[in-house]
C-alpha cells in the first residue's frame, strides 16, 4: 500500500524506493507506449515502489482451519480401522503380506492424506482438457461411483470454460491460425523428433538460431536450450556446484531448484522469504566461518531465486539481492521461470521490472512453458558459462534435443514480443496483461478477499484456507463455466490452501467481469472474504526485525 510519503507498506514496514531519471535511462516515449531502446543497452528503471502483500487471517479461520483438518485426522484413522479390520473395502495401495516385515512403503502421514483427505476432493485436479489451453477450453465431463478413487467419462463436453488457470500469459498458447504458418514449415521439413542429444546428431540450425535469438532477447553473451524446463533446473545446477560450495536458497523456491540443489552435492542452507536480513546473516557467517570442521573457504557461494514465486505471486527483491552479491562475492542464480515474458515494460523479466543491469545476474535461467506457449528451458549469462554447460551439462549430454516445431514456436512467439514480426503486438500483449493484472487483483481486495504476492504479478493466489471450502470453490466455479486451480498441502502449508489464478493478456475485461462477479458471489457463499489488511500471515518469514545483524 502507497504511503503518503512515496514509500511502501511492505510486511509491516514502510521501504523508500530510490527514483531514476527517466532522461537518463535510455528509454523514449511515443504515443503512450515506453520502448526500450536497445542500441545503448540501457534498460529502463522501474520508478513505482514494491507493493507486497501477505496478510494474515482472523484467528477463527486459523482455529476451524485445523479443526476441520483435526476432525478429518480422526474419521480417516477410524476409516483405517475399518479397512483393515475388512468392513470397508480399501482401495488404496498397501504393503503385500509377505512383506508385513520391511520398512512400510506407504504408512506415512502423506499417503494417510491422500487417502482419507485428497481422495475425498480429487475431482478437483487433473481435470482432462481437450481444446487448446486459450482464454476459453473445453473440458471432459466426468463423475464418480466410488468417491472418487475411479472416474468415467460421461460423454460430454463442458464448453467455453473460462481458463484462469494455464500460464498462458500472453496467450500464444493458441489453436492453429496462420501466424503459425512457419512452425507448421519446420515440421514438415524437420518432423517431429531429432533422436539424438545435443552432443551427437541433436544440434540443428534451429536451436543455433533460437540460442542466438535468446541472448539477444535478454542482452546476455550467450544462451543454451534444453528440451524440458524442469530439467534445466534439476541437472545444470549439478554443473555449476558441487562439494565444497554452498548453495543460499529462498525457502520457496521450486521443487526443480531443490533436486537440482541436492543432487549437487553442495552444501544448502535456507533463507526466509524475501528476507534480506536472513539472508545477508547466512552470507555473514558463510565469510566468515567458512566450511563446518575444517573452516576453509567455501568454493562458491550461489543464492538461488526465482523471479516470481508461482505459488506466492511475490517478486524477487533483485536490487537488495543484487547489493548483497557484489557485498559478500557471491554468484546469483535466477529461475525466471514464471517471470520471463510476463514482467517488465518489455516482458523481459525482473532484470528489466527494476532496471537492473543483465551483468548483475550471473545465471539466468528460463522456461518455454508459460509466456511463449512452447516446452524447454534456458541458461544464458557470459559466454563462458554456457561454452562450459555445453560440455558439462548432464541435459546436454544425455537428454534428448528440442523438437524443432516447439524451437520455431519458440521463435516465432520471442520475435513476436521483441517487435521483430514488424509490428508492435507484442508489446501490446505485455501492457494488457499488465492491465489485466492490476485490475484483477485491485477488484479482488476491494471485495475483501486475501491475496498474496506483488500488485505487478500475473500469479494471483487467493487464500481459501478450510479444505472443504477448496472443494466447494472449485465445484462451483466449474458449475458457472470457470476453471480455476487450487492447491493445498503438500504444494503449500497445510493452514493456507488457496486458489491460484494466473491471468493472461488474451482474459478480455468481460471474462475477468464475468470470473470477479462468480467470485464475488461465491465469496459470499462461503464466507471467504477475509481480509482486514493486517500484515503477513507468517510474520517470522517476512518480518526483518528478526534478523538484526550485530554491528
Amino acid at each position: 500500500m502507497a504511503n503518503s510519503g512515496g514509500g511502501a507498506v511492505c510486511n509491516g514496514k514502510i521501504y523508500s524506493h530510490k527514483k531514476w531519471d527517466g532522461s537518463q535511462n535510455g528509454n523514449c516515449t511515443k504515443n503512450g507506449i515506453v520502448k526500450e531502446v536497445q542500441q545503448n543497452g540501457k534498460p529502463h528503471f522501474y520508478e513505482k515502489p514494491v507493493v507486497e502483500s501477505f496478510e494474515e487471517a482472523p484467528l477463527h479461520v486459523m482455529v476451524f482451519t485445523y479443526m476441520g483438518y483435526g476432525i478429518g485426522t480422526l474419521f480417516g484413522y477410524l476409516r483405517d480401522f475399518l479397512r483393515n479390520s475388512g468392513i470397508e473395502k480399501c482401495n488404496a495401495a498397501v504393503e503385500r503380506e509377505e512383506q508385513k516385515d520391511f520398512v512400510p512403503l506407504y504408512q506415512n502421514f502423506e499417503n494417510f492424506y491422500t487417502r482419507n483427505i485428497y481422495m475425498r476432493i480429487r475431482d478437483n485436479w487433473n481435470r482432462p482438457i481437450c481444446s487448446a489451453p486459450g482464454a476459453l477450453f473445453d473440458v471432459m465431463e466426468r463423475v464418480s461411483d466410488d468417491y472418487n478413487w475411479t472416474f468415467r467419462f460421461t460423454g460430454r463436453i463442458i464448453k467455453d470454460v473460462i481458463n484462469m488457470g494455464s500460464y498462458n500469459f500472453l496467450g500464444l498458447a493458441v489453436r492453429y491460425d496462420e501466424s503459425m504458418r512457419t512452425v507448421k514449415d519446420v515440421l514438415e521439413e524437420y518432423g517431429v523428433g531429432v533422436a539424438s542429444t545435443r552432443h551427437e546428431m541433436g544440434t540443428l540450425n534451429k536451436h543455433k538460431e533460437l540460442e542466438d535469438l535468446v541472448a539477444q532477447f535478454l542482452n546476455v553473451e550467450a544462451a543454451m536450450v534444453f528440451g524440458m524446463g524442469f530439467a534445466t533446473n534439476s541437472m545444470n545446477i549439478p554443473a555449476l556446484v558441487g562439494k565444497g560450495c554452498l548453495i543460499l536458497s529462498d525457502e520457496l523456491n521450486h521443487a526443480s531448484l531443490v533436486l537440482g540443489a541436492r543432487l549437487s552435492g553442495a552444501t544448502i542452507r535456507i533463507f526466509k522469504h524475501n528476507n534480506m536480513q536472513s539472508l545477508e546473516k547466512l552470507l555473514r557467517d558463510a565469510v566468515i566461518y567458512g566450511q563446518p570442521r575444517t573452516r576453509r573457504a567455501w568454493k562458491k557461494i550461489l543464492i538461488m531465486v526465482e523471479g516470481v514465486y508461482s505459488m506466492e505471486g511475490s517478486i524477487v527483491n533483485l536490487p537488495q539481492i543484487v547489493a548483497l552479491k557484489k557485498k559478500y562475492k557471491a554468484y546469483l542464480y535466477i529461475d525466471e521461470a514464471h517471470s520471463i515474458g510476463s514482467v517488465g515494460p518489455t516482458g523481459r523479466g525482473v532484470v528489466e521490472f527494476f532496471g537492473m543491469d543483465p551483468q548483475d545476474v550471473d545465471v539466468f535461467m528460463g522456461t518455454f512453458t508459460k509466456s511463449f506457449g512452447a516446452a524447454g528451458g534456458y541458461i544464458a549469462g557470459r559466454k563462458d558459462l554456457v561454452d562450459y554447460l555445453r560440455v558439462h551439462s548432464h541435459s546436454a549430454v544425455y537428454a534428448t534435443s528440442m523438437s524443432p516445431p516447439i524451437a520455431e514456436q519458440i521463435i516465432r512467439s520471442m520475435k513476436f514480443i521483441m517487435g521483430l514480426d514488424g509490428t508492435t503486438e507484442g508489446l501490446k500483449r505485455v501492457q494488457q496483461l499488465a492491465k489485466n493484472t492490476r485490475y484483477f487483483r485491485q477488484r479482488l481486495n476491494e471485495m475483501g478477499f486475501i491475496i498474496y504476492g506483488n500488485e505487478e504479478s500475473p500469479v494471483v493466489p487467493l487464500l481459501l484456507y478450510m479444505p472443504g471450502k477448496v472443494a466447494a470453490f472449485a465445484r462451483h466455479l466449474l458449475n458457472r463455466k470457470i476453471g480455476v486451480v487450487v492447491v493445498g498441502f503438500p504444494a503449500t502449508p497445510l493452514a493456507e490452501a488457496r486458489a491460484r489464478f494466473c491471468i493472461s493478456a488474451a482474459h478480455t475485461r468481460e471474462m475477468l467481469d464475468t470470473v470477479l462477479e462468480a467470485l464475488d458471489e461465491m465469496g459470499d457463499l462461503l464466507h471467504l472474504k477475509y481480509s482486514r489488511n493486517k500484515k503477513s500471515a507468517r510474520p517470522e518469514l517476512y518480518d526483518e526485525t528478526s534478523f538484526e545483524l550485530d554491528d
